[in-house]
């Protein structure tokens, strides 16, 4: 069952052509990756999934829903969490602060109700905190959970930024390079994590990536994309031993 759909989308800086006609579809379940060299075009494809561009042309839909102009805001509601290449978390707040922010879009009482702290913001409250709690058992995070982000490892920071998408109950779970400024043993372990997030929890994923070993460990299917057209499609093997991708990617010469 297709959760995800991409028709015919492409987007334009000044003559700059990132995205061109790119179309792809990701079936409910399964872990769908995009590689490519730097520039390619990846994660700009995640912005237009966040909204945070606009497609030049094309259609993006997710579960049934055309949301090519949804406005940025309303992303996380319908169910989709993204995480960045570049670590966006509140340095100054703890772990368990930063899980509670995942569960803004999950609101349920208002302004005045918070200010004034009345039986439904508490009740709301225990709601988000049982939840945070779940995805810091998930993670096995539970001694970090009163830590300021500023005093944690970079890895474990990387840990905690998936937590807090997972926060947001999300259908789609956009991964934009989660192994970046991992070491090896690291890139292992969250291999391990989206294994359990697609396996445990039901969650499909789309995942930027340039570790091909991370990309092999988890992905159904791979894209590869160069100059923001796609390369090549199907399973990670297949993909990466393909002629324009060697060439493009790996750093291979085609055959003759």
């Amino acid at each position: 069952m297709t959760l995800f759909k991409a028709d015919d989308i492409s987007v334009r800086f000044g003559g700059i052509r990132a995205v061109d006609s790119v179309s792809f579809e990701v079936n409910k379940g399964e872990v769908f990756s995009i590689i490519g060299p730097n520039g390619a075009g990846k994660t700009t494809i995640f912005n237009l999934i966040s909204r945070i561009y606009n497609t030049t042309e094309g259609k993006l839909t997710f579960d049934g829903q055309d949301f090519t102009q949804t406005p940025p805001y309303k992303i996380a509601g319908m169910g989709i969490a993204r995480t960045f290449q570049n670590i966006e978390l509140f340095p100054n707040a703890s772990l368990l602060q930063n899980l509670l922010i995942g569960r803004h879009c999950h609101a349920g009482t208002g302004l005045l109700a918070q200010m004034c702290f009345l039986p439904s913001a508490r009740r709301d409250e225990l709601r988000h905190r049982a939840k945070a709690e779940d995805v810091i058992s998930f993670l096995g995070l539970e001694r970090y959970r009163d830590t300021l982000i500023a005093n944690l490892p970079y890895g474990v920071r990387k840990v905690v930024e998936l937590g807090r998408a997972l926060c947001t109950e999300p259908k789609l779970l956009l991964l934009d390079e989660p192994s970046s400024g991992l070491n090896v043993e690291e890139t292992e372990g969250m291999g391990f994590w989206i294994e359990d997030i697609k396996k445990d929890l039901g969650i499909t994923v789309i995942m930027v990536e340039h570790d091909m070993a991370l990309v092999n460990q988890v992905s159904d299917r791979v894209m590869a994309l160069n100059y923001g057209k796609v390369l090549a499609m199907g399973e990670p093997r297949e993909v990466q031993s393909h002629p324009e991708v060697v060439k493009a990617y790996l750093g291979g010469e085609t055959e003759e």
